[in-house]
């Protein structure tokens, strides 16, 4: 959502005309196309990244390498921690070319995009970041196996099933109880009587 609110807000309001004598759009920020053009790209990045990532948290479950999983969460580690860095590098160039922005009337129109551009870019560092740690977290449950629960059993088709991982897998008579409430039923017990019908 924040990539969307970045992107979406430099296309739409921060292309304007700088006074009515000068007919052609300019980036708001210091009329420099480059911030625009990188706010933007970055924006679409982490918008269909997320799309990606969406769709691949989805169908985890369902891929049954360990190879294929542990590709999965090293490639959303190394995406999230590299739209950090994208995200950082927007925040400091987005705000470093709006702090060196004259404000003109024409200008002034698109300054509260302008400044949503840069919250959302904030924003979006701390959101990647997090999404880094997640992913970093997700990969140390894998290196355990735990992720991986479905490649416990083994690929050769004649295989026996796997033993209780706490035991032998035989269970012996010595440890055996009676069931509870099993005393021996008398067919009248004392002072009750059957009923006459």
């Amino acid at each position: 959502i924040f990539s969307i609110v970045v992107f979406g807000s430099i296309v739409n309001e921060c292309y304007v005309n700088k006074d009515s004598q000068h007919p052609e759009l300019l980036c708001i920020f210091n009329e420099n196309e480059s911030a625009c053009s990188y706010g933007i790209a970055v924006g679409l990045i982490a918008f269909f990244g997320c799309i990606f990532f969406f769709v691949v948290d989805l169908y985890f479950q369902q891929i049954s390498s360990v190879k294929d999983r542990k590709r999965a969460v090293l490639l959303d580690l190394g995406f999230s921690g590299f739209l950090a860095f994208l995200w950082f590098v927007a925040f400091c160039f987005l705000a470093n070319q709006w702090q060196r922005t004259t404000l003109t009337r024409g200008f002034s129109q698109g300054a509260d995009a302008a400044r949503a551009a840069i919250t959302f870019s904030f924003f979006s560092i701390i959101i990647w970041v997090v999404l880094a740690l997640r992913a970093l977290q997700r990969y140390r449950l894998g290196t355990d196996m735990s992720l991986f629960a479905t490649e416990q059993f083994g690929t050769d088709p004649s295989a026996s099933y796997p033993g209780y991982p706490g035991g032998s897998g035989v269970e012996s008579t010595e440890t055996y109880q009676s069931p509870p409430f099993t005393e021996t039923l008398e067919p009248n017990p004392k002072g009750y009587q059957v009923p006459a019908y």
